[in-house]
């Protein structure tokens, strides 16, 4: 039990793992009542390519198959 206690702490003290800093495009707005700003992680595009690319490209090749019988009908 201590040595999980000395565990924690440790990790503690440690702090969080960081990354190394990515560029962020910051975007602010201020009006009379309102104060927004809006940070966007420069490589946000680059994750959405990864991360959605997969699935968007089934969804093209089922969409191309589906229609494939109908431009080949007389």
């Amino acid at each position: 039990m201590n040595q999980r206690k000395d565990a924690y702490r440790a990790a503690l003290r440690r702090g969080p793992d960081t990354a190394a800093p990515r560029p962020v495009k910051v975007t602010r707005l201020h009006t009379r009542y309102l104060r927004v700003t809006i940070e966007l992680d420069a490589g946000l595009p680059g994750d959405l390519v990864r991360w959605a690319g997969s699935p968007v490209s089934a969804v093209v090749r089922v969409g191309a198959a589906a229609l494939r019988p109908l431009r080949n009908a007389p």
